[in-house]
């Protein structure tokens, strides 16, 4: 469980991570909510609110979503990662493919990071 650590950012603007050191992409992590089963359920809660975003993989420790742009069909990864030791939630949010995103996964994790902050109150 230690070490955990998401897919480094390649440094194009088109994403977000609370785990790199490049600041303009960088977010804070999310407080647990209560346990870790709690934290995990509520952000799945906050994640099934969005459209177009498909749970597709589940581990002990994340989750992976991938969520569809609704007119040109672009793909974009969301995983979350849940730490016991910190108790927070580490997440990553970028685009497979282009460079600038117009601020498309901020936007979003900004949202999410807002739902889940309502769902554990």
């Amino acid at each position: 469980m230690a070490n955990q650590s998401l897919k480094p950012l390649k440094g194009s603007p088109n994403a977000v991570s609370t785990q790199t050191s490049i600041e303009e992409l960088r977010m804070d992590p999310l407080p647990y909510a209560g346990s870790r089963g709690q934290s995990i359920e509520a952000m799945k809660m906050a994640m099934n609110q969005l459209p177009r975003a498909e749970l597709v993989k589940e581990t002990d420790e994340g989750l992976h979503y991938v969520v569809t742009s609704k007119v040109m069909r672009f793909k974009d990864d969301v995983d979350f990662l849940f730490d016991d030791a910190t108790q927070q939630v580490e997440f990553r949010s970028a685009s497979r493919v282009g460079y600038s995103d117009f601020g498309v996964n901020r936007k979003r994790m900004e949202d999410v990071s807002e739902r889940y902050r309502r769902l554990i109150r």
